[in-house]
């Protein structure tokens, strides 16, 4: 995009409106405009534009620049890519794109034509849901309290009873390739390792757009009306397009294009775990709401959102999943420093549910109410280890330590650990001491790597989550690590590691790295060159190589927590505690066995 162009769009953008888009500007001179600096956690607005030089400033961080800089910081995107949007909102006709190669310009028409079809797929949806057949559909989402404003709003749409008639309609527009990448159909495999016809992948289901940032469809998700087949077998629920070139399920929250702006405005966002509680809670009028895919939620999600706010409240549903999901993301969340809270419905309900039956003024109740994510995680660790005994003490202890460990602020993690202390009868000293201890350790863990910051056990690990999806090494390292983060969260490449399992690895694998030091430590990972004569036989034995890195690693953490033992132990018998003595050494005989057993 060439200079000329930028300064034409410069010329003609409306700061004001522009940035008021964003966040809330009132006027406070004849051309400067003051709000609360979207950089920045303020309370008293320091964040000024002037209309007359096209520019704004803060005068407590200092940020500054024009039109342009704003978006690209705010929307974390290119310069030439901040312009398109400039140019996009002010009605401005956009240049022709002119592009490097031949293959960079394939790659952008494919990229158009998937867009195209996404839409055309949400046209066709959205005109069976009128047609006779999908009558159940329509009886569904009236019985649901779903309304023909909700259904337009979300262009809510119905995929018909049928293999073949929505791929002879999209086959009038767009080509076999398009057709077969976009995930919009499945083919069955030949005996000859080729692809069959293609058929409707979405089929007697209502479906629902998942939008990217700009409002464009770039996946579905979509609901069946039956729970069987013909023949009796379960059907799923809920059925979801595959990862495609334009979707990636940990990289995108459904609603945000709509309530990004209101989630700016309102200083938090409300996040849900399904497509209809998120609709929901939008239409009833709480429009800074989001949803995850089912209950995932990953590290570039995170980063998405805290362009927006760096305060949630998290309302998942309350059956085992949705606990599990609540905890990963109080962690998730709290190690970014998010200021987390917790709504848990009465009666087991769903936000959905909740608003049909309860109303929406006690849903905002609920909201108002909702926990301190360390209240949560008290009376959650409560919940499953009630009693005063030793051994429950213990078991609570050690499921709320690695949740307050995660805690980057130090005052906050006092605070927390106060407060568990005194809600579970533990005697804070020994708490303390046991924060302090592993804070020791993780210190001189990291500056005993000050040369080689990751150990030639934790690069093997990296190397195999950067493989694709369908990588058995890839598998069997992302699953494992997954399920047990207490066997590396204390390695210098902790952060790394739990990124690159926690979600599909990007076309460019340091785009998953979350911070600048794991950006270099993966760069200097993937760098490293074998010698040519073992490269084969390295290749061949990966999975290999992944089962004794995490048995090491298993190994490891059970060495640490021998010791982490003593200590308690120790302390336990310095106060004259024998029932908490009595359970820690049980723990302590188990541990050893379990180190004896990994190495024989």
């Amino acid at each position: 995009m060439s200079d000329n162009f930028a300064q034409t769009v410069k010329q003609q953008a409306d700061i004001v409106r522009i940035i008021g888009d964003y966040i809330k500007l009132r006027k406070s001179g004849a051309q400067n405009y003051t709000g609360l600096c979207p950089f920045h956690k303020e309370k008293t607005g320091s964040f000024s534009v002037n209309a007359t030089h096209n520019y704004f400033y803060c005068f407590g961080c200092h940020e500054k620049g024009d039109v342009f800089t704003f978006v690209m910081k705010l929307e974390n995107i290119s310069f030439p890519e901040a312009i398109r949007v400039v140019a996009t909102r002010c009605g401005i006709p956009l240049p022709k794109r002119e592009f490097s190669s031949p293959e960079e310009a394939r790659e952008a028409g494919t990229r158009r034509q998937l867009i195209d079809i996404h839409e055309a797929a949400t046209q066709y949806f959205e005109a069976a849901l009128k047609a006779p057949e999908a009558a159940r559909a329509r009886e569904y989402l009236t019985g649901r309290g779903v309304t023909a404003d909700t259904i337009a709003k979300f262009r809510i749409g119905y995929a018909p009873d049928d293999f073949n008639h929505m791929r002879e309609q999209l086959a009038k527009h767009f080509p076999d390739e398009v057709l077969r990448t976009s995930g919009l159909f499945s083919a069955k495999e030949q005996s000859d390792g080729g692809q069959g016809q293609l058929y409707a992948r979405f089929r007697k289901r209502i479906t629902f757009p998942i939008a990217n940032e700009q409002g464009k469809t770039i996946a579905f998700t979509a609901r069946a009306l039956d729970a069987e087949d013909e023949k009796g077998r379960p059907i799923a629920k809920y059925l979801n397009s595959p990862e495609t070139a334009l979707y990636s399920k940990g990289q995108v929250l459904f609603n945000l294009d709509k309530a990004k702006a209101d989630i700016r405005a309102l200083g938090f966002a409300l996040l849900v775990e399904g497509q209809m509680d998120c609709i929901s809670v939008y239409m009833a009028g709480i429009k800074g709401v989001l949803a995850t895919s089912g209950t995932a939620f990953t590290e570039m999600q995170i980063r998405l959102l805290s362009r927006f706010t760096k305060r949630v409240i998290v309302n998942f549903d309350p059956d085992t999943a949705g606990t599990t999901a609540t905890e990963k993301s109080i962690a998730l969340l709290t190690e970014e420093d998010f200021e987390v809270k917790i709504v848990t419905l009465e009666g087991g309900l769903d936000p959905d549910r909740y608003i049909r039956e309860q109303g929406v003024q006690q849903y905002m109740a609920a909201l108002r109410n909702a926990k301190r994510h360390s209240d949560y995680l008290i009376d959650r660790a409560r919940e499953q280890f009630p009693g005063r005994t030793s051994d429950a003490k213990v078991k609570a202890l050690n499921f709320l330590l690695p949740h307050i460990r995660r805690m980057p602020n130090r005052i906050q993690r006092d605070e927390f650990a106060a407060d568990a202390a005194q809600k579970l009868a533990i005697d804070s000293a020994m708490l303390r001491q046991e924060l302090k201890q592993a804070a020791a350790q993780r210190i001189e863990s990291v500056r005993s790597h000050t040369h080689d910051p990751a150990s030639e056990t934790e690069r093997v690990l990296i190397r195999a989550l950067v493989l694709p999806e369908t990588d058995p090494a890839r598998t069997l390292a992302a699953e494992q690590l997954v399920q047990h983060p207490e066997w590396y969260d204390s390695l210098p490449a902790a952060t790394l590691l739990e990124s690159l399992a926690s979600a599909p690895a990007p076309p460019n694998p340091l785009d998953a790295a979350p911070d600048q030091a794991s950006r270099i430590l993966l760069a200097r990972t993937l760098q490293d060159t074998e010698d040519p004569d073992t490269a084969s036989s390295n290749a061949q034995s990966m999975t290999e190589r992944v089962k004794n890195a995490l048995e090491t690693l298993r190994y490891r953490q059970l060495e640490r927590r021998q010791r982490e033992l003593r200590s308690l132990m120790n302390e336990a018998a310095r106060r004259g505690d024998h029932e908490m003595l009595t359970t820690l050494t049980e723990e302590q005989r188990q541990t050893a066995r379990k180190l004896r057993e990994q190495s024989t």
